[in-house]
């Protein structure tokens, strides 16, 4: 029986902007602005959060970390984008990959329990709003939150384990602008059965637990929200909401998208559109999403360039 020959994979090759040589420059000049976007608004958000004692409340506590995970989720994948871009380097260590990929999954899977986490917290402050504050203490935030990284982190020990403890031989060419689980499973040459039962089973899980507790906060809402009498103040309370369920449709409507398809429906193409969406447009959208009709931040937006004219001027 002849033997066959498989030579190990130390290194992979990003081809995902190889069939575009003439637009490198403009999707550097894109990208580049959207990453700087991203951190403007972000970074910009958190120190807002912090100087503004008005926002010193649990949900703007929630969002501060929200902003803080976006602005490494963006970091993890873009930097990498923008390099490819401009030098046409498109190989990548097998451990370079393997530490994209994990950092890459922390941030989305804590992204999730985050996002689940806020609509609870939604759910107490509409619920019973004058106890709000006392439910939702320092330490019951901080909690909330550890939680939501520890579980994110356990996710991303559990796929990166589970996916960069299988065989690469020969083939090491990722159709794909970053290491994501679907190209790398295809490059896989030794049996991928169980390792995708888990790696799926898990994300699965994670997603659909996620959804299920914020469907159940926002029935309570809504429940809550149809005992106000007046349709002025159940418009209002609502309004609240608006921001957080923004960004809920997009975040999980695209991982849904990406991840939950059958393959008969996967296209190569379309995979690159989405997941430039969710690592680069939706990080970049947050920070928008919640200070375009939030009064509260407008105003600490107001109250903070207003304090940094008057020292210019001193």
């Amino acid at each position: 029986m002849a033997r066959i020959n498989l030579t190990t994979v130390s290194e992979f090759i990003l081809m995902g902007f190889t069939d575009y040589p003439r637009l490198e420059m403009l999707l550097f000049l894109v990208f580049l602005s959207f990453y700087l976007l991203t951190l403007l608004g972000n970074v910009g958000m958190i120190i807002l959060i912090q100087l503004d004692v008005q926002l010193h409340t649990p949900m703007y506590f929630f969002l501060s970390h929200l902003s803080l995970l976006d602005a490494c989720y963006t970091s993890v994948i873009t930097p990498q984008i923008l390099a490819t871009l401009t030098t046409g380097q498109t190989v990548i260590s097998f451990g370079q990959c393997a530490a994209q990929f994990f950092f890459f999954t922390i941030c989305a899977g804590t992204e999730c329990f985050l996002l689940a986490v806020m609509a609870y917290d939604r759910y107490v402050a509409i619920s019973n709003p004058l106890l709000y504050t006392v439910a939702m203490n320092p330490r019951i935030c901080w909690r909330l939150v550890v939680g939501a990284y520890v579980c994110g982190v356990s996710g991303a020990i559990l796929r990166t384990t589970c996916t960069f403890t299988l065989s690469f031989c020969d083939n090491n060419q990722i159709n794909f602008f970053f290491c994501d689980l679907p190209p790398l499973l295809k490059l896989a040459c030794s049996d991928t059965t169980s390792s995708e039962i888990i790696i799926f089973f898990f994300g699965n899980f994670v997603l659909l637990a996620n959804a299920l507790v914020i469907l159940i906060s926002y029935l309570l809402i809504i429940r809550a929200i149809l005992r106000v009498k007046s349709s002025g103040g159940r418009a209002k309370t609502f309004s609240t909401c608006a921001s957080h369920l923004t960004a809920v449709a997009l975040f999980f409507g695209s991982l849904v998208f990406m991840y939950l398809r059958t393959g008969s429906s996967k296209s190569p193409e379309e995979d690159k559109a989405v997941s430039v969406f969710y690592t680069v447009i939706i990080p970049m959208l947050n920070p928008l999403i919640y200070s375009l009709r939030n009064k509260d931040v407008k105003a600490a937006f107001k109250k903070v360039t207003g304090r940094l004219q008057v020292c210019q001027e001193m």
